[in-house]
């Protein structure tokens, strides 16, 4: 075991997936001589060679592209966009072609491939750097999306994906790449894809998140006395409906938390759910707390935009006492 956080486990992931199978491959814009723009692939170069860590000229659209050309034909590869903001240059070859091969194929072909990407506010970052627009991946047939919380799940969770047939969108929130310490296997092992994880077990409200609300939900918990149950979700896409409507069949409440806007977001989703498989358990209307439908705004506004524990204690003791 050793104490890492989040980028380190993300780059101790990297580090096992590339020694455990020849076939994998890190590429993206400064992943090689730098380690990347958040250090993510740091040492990888030198302990691995320029045929299995590759910097790529500035184009995002030519990265996913030959990343598909290259899951095709057998290899692995996990390319880096520098932040979210910058992967929609290449969503044609994501959508098009990353979603669709298998089936345009007949089964002929899989694309064994992940996209990590930084997501999410917090970081005080520039325009294109800050949203958190995960739902636009999750509505796209063929994707699977991964959004870790923790140190221990992101490395789990990144070799899981590297393993897995199919392409998927792994989505690292920034605010928490240093911000959570945990203690990390240091050789290999998997977090399954599909499962949500219960953080704590409670009985009044369900509260469900993902990534660095997760983390916000879990600071709310102090200041309020509500029996929360805390699930995260971990994998957006495959989501794991079960655990959702097990317990909110439990606590007949429940509140979801999302840094997105709130218009058409995952938390739509859910509720919906819920509606169809618990909905004469609910004994109060599921409650969103989330951004709002909005540009993320530049640093200045960004702490008014992102949910609040204040916000979130709010809606919690809402339900409760509904």
């Amino acid at each position: 075991m050793a104490v890492m956080n989040l980028i380190q486990a993300v780059n101790s992931g990297l580090k096992c997936a590339l020694a455990d199978d020849a076939r994998v491959v890190v590429l993206g814009e400064d992943v090689g001589v730098d380690g990347g723009v958040f250090r993510a692939t740091e040492g990888l170069l030198k302990q691995f060679g320029g045929q299995r860590v590759v910097d790529t000229p500035l184009a995002e659209s030519a990265i996913i592209g030959v990343s598909i050309g290259m899951a095709a034909a057998g290899l692995r590869p996990v390319p880096e966009i520098q932040f979210s903001g910058f992967l929609y240059m290449a969503f044609a070859q994501l959508i098009n072609h990353a979603a669709r091969i298998r089936t345009r194929s007949r089964g002929s072909f899989t694309c064994p491939l992940v996209v990590r990407t930084p997501y999410s506010g917090g970081i005080r970052a520039l325009e294109h750097h800050s949203e958190s627009l995960e739902a636009i991946y999750v509505h796209t047939p063929g994707l699977k999306v991964v959004i870790p919380s923790s140190p221990y799940d992101a490395k789990g969770l990144l070799i899981s994906a590297i393993k897995d047939d199919n392409p998927v969108v792994f989505m690292e929130p920034s605010r928490l790449y240093r911000a959570v310490k945990e203690d990390v296997p240091e050789g290999s092992y998997t977090v399954p894809l599909g499962k949500a994880k219960v953080v704590r077990a409670g009985s009044q409200v369900t509260v469900i998140s993902w990534g660095s609300m997760l983390q916000q939900a879990k600071l709310a918990l102090a200041h309020t006395s509500v029996d929360v149950e805390l699930i995260d979700l971990r994998t957006l896409k495959p989501l794991d409906a079960d655990t959702i409507i097990a317990s909110v069949k439990k606590t007949g409440r429940c509140v979801v938390v999302q840094e997105a806007p709130r218009t058409g977001g995952l938390s739509s989703e859910i509720i919906a759910q819920i509606n169809d498989s618990a909905l004469s358990s609910l004994q109060a209307p599921v409650i969103r707390v989330a951004g709002f439908d909005t540009i993320f705004p530049l640093y200045k506004l960004e702490d008014h935009y992102l949910p609040s524990i204040e916000r979130i204690v709010a809606a919690i003791e809402t339900a409760a006492s509904f």
